[in-house]
């Protein structure tokens, strides 16, 4: 009996399945950590690619099929996942009361940092967007912004100029 000795390959991180298994290893963590399906298209391609090293393809087949499926993952994925992709975003409250009316309650003073509305059952400290002038109690203003807890507010005209 003859025993023969088995040459053992030298593996190294070198050889395209492993640079391949690595790549694809990094962009599913990669994937993983975010929401956005950024790198699940190279993931696909180190998947093809894999493919090509498992035929016999050289590197250029490779790194071809690596940019061809990933590319048209891209192409053909991301318009059917789109709806996915979005974010539904809620109003908050602050978003809700944007351009509503309010009754000043309260003289609005920016020079002495006093005024009052109330908006929708609430009460709010309120600021005028226009800076050196009062708007009195019981006019009507309009929400245009939000500055922390404040109310950012402008008089709200008709069309002749005169109050609501």
């Amino acid at each position: 009996m003859f025993i023969t000795e088995r040459r053992r390959s030298d593996v190294t991180l070198t050889q395209p399945v492993y640079l391949w298994l690595i790549i694809l290893i990094v962009c599913l963590v990669a994937e993983a950590a975010t929401t956005q399906l950024i790198t699940i298209w190279f993931a696909a391609g180190c998947i093809g690619a894999l493919l090509a090293v498992t035929l016999g393809f050289g590197t250029t087949v490779q790194f071809a099929v690596f940019l061809i499926a990933s590319f048209a993952m891209l192409l053909v994925l991301r318009p059917l996942l789109r709806g996915a992709l979005r974010t539904r975003q809620d109003k908050t409250n602050a978003d809700r009361i944007l351009d509503q009316t309010a009754i000043v309650i309260e003289t609005i003073d920016n020079q002495h940092g006093t005024g009052q509305i109330r908006l929708m059952g609430q009460i709010w400290t309120a600021r005028n967007i226009e800076k050196d002038v009062m708007i009195p109690e019981g006019e009507t203003v309009v929400v245009r912004d939000i500055s922390g807890v404040k109310a950012m507010v402008e008089r709200c005209q008709t069309n002749g100029g005169g109050k609501l």
